[in-house]
């Protein structure tokens, strides 16, 4: 198991890498999600997926172009799980399927999964509960030394990922209204499914390294 400091070093290893920064509308889309996992396990077919789902608007949106981009989105963040972890999805609880979600959201999006590794677990382990949109625009103006697409975007496409990230993570369940962390226990099932993924993923929740090793163990 790798321990918070070296997975920060081995993140930071993978040099200058270009954050995609595509998450500037939407949620955790969990409803939809769900749906489209279910299609998935019926279909076997993500292109299938995506034509039946909107050929019957299986996600209700109200516009086509809604429809789209919604369908769009949530295809990729559901392309990044195994197809184990497609199944839980499907037959989870409302608290399992968000957390995996989440997950799903950290792989697509590395400069997501940074934030959760270095902000939002780091802050729940140094007791630190509470989670401001400082303490983002901190993130990011840190990362933006590094990262040109960060320097580059305009004041109003940070404002929309700082939005759609906090809504995420209450929606995720790992942030209060107040912009409390909440510390999360994640289900026996899902704990071996990230195991057997990579075990690293663990960080990406407000949970205590001691916890972690259990996890991992």
């Amino acid at each position: 198991m790798i321990k918070g400091p070296q997975y920060r070093q081995g993140l930071n290893a993978m040099g200058n890498r270009r954050y995609r920064i595509s998450f500037t509308s939407g949620s955790l889309y969990h409803r939809e999600s769900v749906k489209l996992a279910e299609l998935y396990l019926s279909l076997r077919d993500w292109d299938e997926v995506r034509a039946q789902a909107l050929r019957d608007n299986l996600l209700q949106a109200r516009t086509e172009s809604t429809a789209k981009r919604t369908c769009r989105e949530a295809i990729a963040r559901l392309k990044t799980l195994t197809e184990s972890e497609l199944t839980f999805l499907a037959e989870a609880n409302h608290q399992d399927q968000a957390h995996l979600l989440w997950v799903a959201v950290c792989r697509l999006y590395r400069f997501i999964a940074d934030f959760a590794v270095e902000v939002l677990h780091e802050r729940f382990v140094a007791m630190k509960l509470d989670l401001s949109f400082e303490d983002f625009d901190a993130f990011y103006n840190r990362k933006s030394e590094w990262h040109d697409e960060l320097d580059n975007a305009s004041a109003s496409t940070r404002d929309k990922l700082r939005q759609v990230l906090f809504r995420m993570l209450r929606e995720a369940g790992l942030l209060a209204k107040d912009k409390t962390i909440n510390a999360v226990l994640l289900s026996p099932r899902l704990i071996e499914l990230l195991r057997q993924n990579n075990p690293d993923e663990f960080f990406y929740f407000p949970v205590y390294e001691s916890d972690i090793r259990g996890m991992s163990a």
